[in-house]
């Protein structure tokens, strides 16, 4: 068979177009050749005749029979949707017409100075300013005397791809450590600015990942780096004006299961060590005025045990699922952080799920879900507790930027399906909630014109799924509006019932949007996360689709209109659903989809391969597991049928989902399905996972999807 990428199976030069269903005149479709490739595990041989779109100089993408592919693909995909091009055009422009042009954040204070982000009006990135805090009004808006501190325009200026990482301003003020990722492989280089000179210092740090931070007298800064495989590996100390080649090796992570991960207490009096896999970690401390000194050991590792950690005026407070899945906290002594030492705060509970929280000197803001709402719960320091109110019964909310530690303040972000984000402060002491800001659309947005429900779907198993769903008031609920259905389920990430601006242009055009909150998350509980994983996986797949179908039953939708999406691992769920009932969905957008699990699952010299096994099972040494995987793998579980509409999405310079899972997902499907829907490619040759970075290059690349999916239901004018 030809190994070569061609624009049709028999190779015509000028072959002729073809109607493709819903999305017009197309040519033939690129063809990968198939190379024999095969393995053989656990007595079980695998043929995968795709293996070769793998470069094997990976990271580095080459070879120019994968480049030749890959670019087929995109040409392909331009030309399928060249017929839709007003139609793309048009929803872009209505999506960028509801973001605000001069948008920019609440400014925080920290320390001597306020800041704040701001976009100028048609800029793709961000421009960072500060201004003392005793400055006149400074607490509303930026000031007369307010000094720009970082231009990520300026910064982006001819590139392809930017991504700001780390942001770390110096205790005193004086210097900002900041690295930026320029291709969307997430290594980033690392320099550091005099923020009263806007002189670059001399140190230049290649290959970081996170945040700087800062020892107590700024002479030094921690931080982070990956290895070859782009795993975080090392903490090192960097001392000002000495050579990069001479920092210090703070902590070496030696498990290629666990990432090391740094950040600071509240406080700043300690710097924070994690290392970690899904389901386990260890924390070691180091006080921020001896960053030369041995770092202190919280617990020491064991399977299953989380725990974080934070510091409140002489004692640590601990976030630990020692006793129960859905957390506790706990107190230690600042002199003695071990598990001997700990005190219980706030029990365990199965109602309570606490998801994460912050010490502030005196009271502590606690993120507790409680039967899949969210709360923050606040702690004195009597040990008595309060819950801030909100003005919804359905709502998302979470703590946002909080750098000060003596505040009696607490800033939260909060949104629901109809409200849009609002950023509140909430004064502790007056029990006030005060508005700072409300999202702006510029072009108009009445909530009233909106309704959100939130319903349960029994399951094929009994198990009752929240779905959060969302539509026009005039929308009816007969089964005649298409309806769009997202779905994630995976790492115990919830999906929150949140507002969004980009899913107006699909209930506008009467789409009804819902949310399903499958198994996989922790939308209920650590318990709803246990049971979407390893051998429970499947129940992911099947809350999905029965959501799907519980849906069409209760008039939101009907089989064949339900466009679907879902990235990364939500790009497995969309694989593996299409797999289970391809004849419930009009259209799949499948994004950096992580669908060739059982080859990436059995490589263990991919980044994410080991510190992923707790998460899908270990298929190398676990036949089981290996059964397991291979049951569900999209990739693996691929025959001939009718596939509907699919449109994928890749990153060449992806080290989360590589490039040649989604590639390989493709060009195996061109092979076997037997339906003319249109089954679509697009790879960003200079972007990693999250696709492209400027905010209106990624706006437009929602409005490709949904002209994909109106296109293939026969939705367009």
């Amino acid at each position: 068979m030809t190994s070569q990428a061609t624009p049709s199976s028999e190779g015509n030069e000028t072959p002729e177009p073809v109607i493709s269903s819903g999305v017009g005149y197309l040519p033939s479709p690129p063809v990968a050749g198939q190379k024999p490739h095969s393995f053989t595990r656990h007595g079980v041989t695998v043929e995968d005749p795709w293996h070769w779109l793998r470069d094997p100089k990976y990271p580095t993408v080459e070879d120019a029979e994968v480049l030749a592919y890959l670019t087929a693909e995109n040409e392909y995909f331009e030309a399928a949707m060249l017929p839709h091009k007003d139609l793309v055009e048009t929803i872009f422009e209505e999506i960028k017409g509801r973001q605000q042009p001069d948008l920019s954040s609440v400014p925080w204070k920290r320390g001597d100075w306020y800041y704040q982000w701001s976009y100028r009006e048609g800029s793709q990135y961000r421009v960072w300013q500060r201004w003392p805090t005793d400055s006149p009004d400074a607490r509303a808006a930026p000031t007369d005397d307010a000094s720009t501190i970082l231009d990520e325009p300026e910064l982006a200026e001819g590139l392809e791809y930017f991504r700001l990482g780390s942001f770390s301003v110096s205790n005193g003020g004086a210097l900002l450590a900041y690295s930026a990722d320029t291709d969307g492989s997430e290594r980033f280089r690392m320099v550091v600015k005099d923020l009263d000179t806007g002189e670059i210092l001399g140190e230049e740090i290649e290959g970081t990942i996170g945040s700087a931070v800062w020892a107590a007298d700024d002479a030094s800064f921690f931080y982070t780096l990956v290895d070859e495989n782009w795993r975080p590996w090392q903490v090192r100390l960097h001392v000002l004006g000495e050579t990069v080649d001479n920092d210090s090796v703070v902590y070496e992570e030696t498990d290629s299961g666990f990432f090391v991960g740094l950040s600071v207490t509240t406080s700043r009096e300690y710097i924070i060590i994690g290392s970690g896999d899904h389901v386990t970690s260890e924390i070691r401390l180091i006080p921020a005025t001896h960053p030369d000194s041995p770092a202190i050991l919280v617990s020491p590792r064991r399977t299953g045990h989380e725990y974080s950690v934070d510091h409140q005026s002489g004692r640590f407070v601990i976030r630990t699922n020692d006793t129960h899945k859905n957390a506790r906290l706990v107190t230690a002594p600042d002199n003695d952080p071990g598990e001997g030492s700990w005190t219980s705060l706030i029990d365990a509970t199965d109602s309570h799920y606490i998801r994460a929280f912050k010490s502030f000197q005196d009271f502590i803001a606690v993120e507790v879900r409680i039967d899949g709402l969210d709360h923050v719960r606040l702690i004195d320091l009597a040990g008595e507790s309060s819950y801030v109110p909100f003005p919804e019964s359905a709502y998302t909310v979470h703590l946002d930027t909080n750098p000060e530690f003596q505040t009696d303040t607490l800033r939260l972000e909060y949104s629901s399906m109809v409200t849009p984000t609002t950023v509140f402060d909430y004064h502790v002491s007056s029990d006030e909630l005060e508005v700072r800001k409300v999202q702006q659309l510029p072009s108009g947005y009445d909530a009233t014109e909106y309704v959100t429900d939130r319903m349960l779907a029994t399951a094929r198993d009994g198990e009752q799924v929240p779905v959060s769903v969302v539509r026009r008031r005039e929308t009816q609920l007969d089964g005649s509006a298409p309806l769009y259905l997202y779905g994630y389920g995976a790492y115990g990430l919830s999906m929150p019932p949140s507002f969004s601006t980009t899913r107006l242009s699909l209930l506008d055009r009467g789409f009804i949007f819902a949310i399903a909150h499958i198994r996989g998350g922790d939308d209920l509980g650590y318990h709803w996360y246990e049971a979407g994983k390893l051998d429970r996986r499947a129940n992911t797949f099947n809350d999905f689709v029965d959501v799907a179908r519980h849906l069409t039953e209760s008039g939101y939708g009907v089989e064949g209109r339900i466009a679907i999406a879902g990235g990364s691992a939500g790009g497995q769920l969309m694989g593996a659903v299409v797999n289970q009932a391809p004849e419930l969905w009009g259209a799949v957008a499948a994004h950096v989809p992580f669908v060739d699990a059982l080859n990436t699952m059995l490589d263990d010299t991919l980044p994410l391969t080991p510190i992923e096994w707790p998460e899908w099972g270990n298929p190398i040494e676990d036949k089981d597991a290996f059964d397991c995987i291979r049951s569900y793998s999209p990739y693996d579980q691929l025959k001939p049928r009718d596939y509907p509409p699919i449109l994928v999405t890749a990153g060449l310079n992806d080290p989360r989902v590589t490039y040649w899972e989604p590639a390989k997902y493709v060009a195996k499907l061109r092979t076997l399905k037997t339906d003319s829907n249109p089954l679509l490619l697009k790879t960003n040759m200079g972007a990693g996972h999250g696709g492209r970075s400027g905010r209106y290059d990624r706006l437009y690349e929602v409005a490709e999807e949904y002209a994909f999916m109106l296109a293939s239901m026969g939705l367009v004018d």
